[in-house]
């Protein structure tokens, strides 16, 4: 079939190359069928719709009929969004790096027709440049090879088939233990920059995960280092121009190593990691400029959420958030963000001056001539008359940069990426009374259940355009029953609670690995797989099996059931690296071993206003390693709980903190609970 056939599909990024001369063939039964039966090698490039690089790829090489003609003739040419496939994603990144290459998007893998890569690379110019082979170069020399030495490809495959078999068990059989988690912070804190924040070097990412666990060391050991490292940090993020002082919300990350330049590309995910962790770092400060930074920052990300990912325009319509917004518009990469000092001049008129004195704005501009907006060096953040007028030039900018032409927005919708966002709004929900954005968390879960859960109970991985697709992966049902569990938490629903306990039984039954332990990122049904990855390491979004720690230890302290502990002490056994040096790549592992261990379970006994104080003091505290539980008098608390049999003390509701099988005396007031938890460790 002589035809682009990518006009079929939904996701954005695969409707960006249905235009293309290359005869793009979207993942499935019939392209491969078609590789095997012309004895072709396929060509597999993996990008998705924010990725500035994919784009200048597709301009160069995939929109030229010539390359086009030598990709069509030579090969079958198959196009995924990374997004929609992690699953692959995952396999065949892990193919190039065992080839010496750095990873990344877009992914250009080259694999004969039983899926074996045998050569690959990222990014490749129409002509030699960077140090790299022009691609037409790279393409007349592999179908030579693949013709011409066929034993050298097959050579190559086996190689990599081997290789790669290594994803299904990797090496493991450590522990994780208190002692180490200590010594693991110390070293996680030697790679932070004490000047800017985030971890040496550039560019800088936010890595919230790796943050994260620094901040749960601090609650532990309260060492001040641990605090300065992640205040700092956020403080440099909020500030610098990873963050847009506009309209709100965080760019992927900082191609410098002050936070000024970001990539312009906005994800959902990193914005809904970033909501959690200032969820969990502001309750612990006193009030002041940093507390008032972190809120600030919260409430206009979740509002940018809000106005700018919902994927139902109605404010009505069900719905759930978008995945992304592209880093170029007009073929300029941060062209929709930046200005000059004559456009804040022409706008702001009398008030140009402070704001430029704010917001880094000079005639000279700080990047290619213009000016990323920034408050990096504003030192007198926080004087409310200065920062209400601020607010105002803000709007008029705003308003005026709405006219510009936006950024691409990729509008499907993630299961994993939305269970993220479903946790940190019902998370901040309590601890910045917002009782509205707890409200949106529920709706966005319901809008994921509706439209992406099958009758089954099986997951869909993605839905766009109306339609679900692709099979639910480890991260979606992982991420998924956490936001159960969350807003289990919130509201004290018992059916977030079965939520979450179904969830797992399908990740039990498709995912788990009975004979290695662990989950398999895809299921044990998934089609046209070269092998079934177990994710080990979090990236830019936490490791399902990381998560999967956390969600087992909650279900146990929560249901007594000791099946949830047994699979969560399986789950770490199995995974854990043997030297301890190593868990600084798994920080969700050790958030969650934490929870496991030392669970700060604080149950409420009680009915009335009384009892919903006590509740709303306990949930404001953002504590990291709460496990909330209601009840009328304790005779209903699971068998085995540390809090069995206690009931409301002297006839009013009362609170019981305990952490192991140690309960304070009954809590009545619900101040002096919100200190108790704050002083926790």
């Amino acid at each position: 079939m002589t035809e682009n056939l990518l006009a079929r599909e939904t996701s954005p990024y695969l409707l960006q190359h249905k235009d293309n001369p290359v005869h793009w063939r979207p993942w499935g039964a019939d392209a491969l069928a078609e590789a095997r039966a012309a004895d072709k090698p396929i060509l597999l490039s993996i990008g998705y719709a924010a990725c500035h690089w994919c784009h200048v790829m597709a301009h160069e090489s995939f929109e030229n009929p010539d390359i086009a003609g030598l990709m069509n003739r030579h090969f079958v040419n198959i196009k995924v969004d990374r997004e929609e496939r992690p699953d692959l994603d995952n396999i065949y990144q892990h193919a190039l790096a065992m080839m010496g290459e750095h990873g990344g998007w877009p992914l250009t893998m080259f694999l004969t027709p039983d899926l074996e890569p045998f050569w690959g690379g990222t990014y490749f110019p129409p002509a030699p440049r960077y140090g790299r082979p022009g691609f037409p170069q790279v393409l007349q020399s592999l179908a030579a090879t693949y013709a011409g030495e066929p034993e050298k490809i097959a050579d190559n495959a086996r190689r990599m088939r081997d290789a790669l078999a290594t994803l299904e068990a990797p090496a493991a059989g450590g522990a994780i233990t208190p002692a180490a988690l200590d010594d693991v912070s110390a070293r996680m804190l030697r790679h932070v920059d004490p000047v800017h924040g985030g971890t040496h070097g550039a560019p800088k990412f936010p890595q919230v995960n790796f943050f994260q666990a620094l901040w749960r060391a601090y609650l532990r050991t309260r060492g001040a280092m641990y605090r300065e490292a992640v205040t700092a940090t956020l403080a440099n993020i909020c500030q610098g121009g990873i963050y847009d002082h506009l309209g709100g919300g965080f760019a992927r990350y900082a191609v410098d190593a002050e936070w000024l330049v970001p990539h312009f590309e906005k994800m959902l995910y990193d914005n809904a990691l970033l909501v959690e962790l200032m969820t969990e770092v502001r309750p612990q400060l006193d009030p002041g400029p940093m507390a008032d930074l972190l809120r600030q920052r919260t409430a206009e990300t979740v509002a940018w959420m809000l106005a700018d990912m919902r994927s139902a325009d109605d404010p009505a319509a069900p719905f759930a958030f978008t995945s992304a917004y592209d880093a170029d518009s007009e073929g300029d990469e941060g062209k929709y963000y930046v200005w000059t000092a004559a456009e804040i001049d022409a706008l702001l008129g009398a008030d140009a001056d402070t704001f430029k004195a704010a917001y880094d704005v000079t005639p000279g501009g700080n990047w290619e001539g213009r000016n990323i907006l920034n408050r990096s060096g504003d030192a007198a953040f926080g004087d409310p008359d200065r920062e209400a007028l601020l607010a105002r030039c803000r709007e008029r900018l705003l308003s005026h940069r709405a006219r510009r032409v936006p950024p691409l927005r990729d509008d499907k919708v993630l299961a994993d990426w939305n269970g993220l966002a479903v946790a940190a709004l019902a998370k901040a929900a309590a601890v910045f009374d917002r009782p509205d954005w707890l409200d949106t968390a529920e709706r966005v879960f319901a809008f994921i259940l509706d439209n992406l859960a099958a009758a089954s109970g099986r997951l869909h991985h993605t839905w766009c355009a109306g339609r679900a697709a692709h099979p639910g992966v480890l991260d979606d049902y992982a991420n998924l029953a956490r936001a159960a569990l969350a807003l289990h938490q919130g509201t004290g629903a018992a059916a977030y609670l079965r939520q979450a306990e179904t969830l797992t039984a399908v990740l039990d039954r498709h995912f788990r690995d009975a004979a290695g332990g662990g989950y398999f990122m895809a299921a044990d049904d998934t089609p046209h797989l070269l092998t079934r990855s177990k994710p080990v390491h979090d990236n830019a979004v936490p490791c399902g099996n990381g998560t999967m720690v956390e969600v087992l230890a909650r279900l146990h302290h929560l249901t007594g059931d000791a099946a949830y502990r047994d699979r969560a002490d399986a789950l770490i056994a199995a995974l854990a690296p043997q030297e301890s040096a190593h868990l600084a790549l798994q920080p969700t592992f050790l958030t969650g071993f934490e929870i496991l261990e030392n669970a700060v379970q604080v149950t409420v006994a009680g009915t009335g206003d009384g009892a919903a104080a006590l509740v709303t003091a306990a949930l404001a505290s953002g504590h990291p390693r709460l496990v909330l539980t209601r009840t009328a008098d304790g005779a209903d608390l699971p068998p085995g709980h540390p809090a069995a049999g206690k009931g409301p003390a002297d006839g009013r509701p009362a609170a019981y903190l305990c952490v192991g099988n140690t309960c304070s005396l009954p809590v009545t007031d619900p101040a002096a609970l919100a200190q108790a938890l704050k002083d926790q460790r």
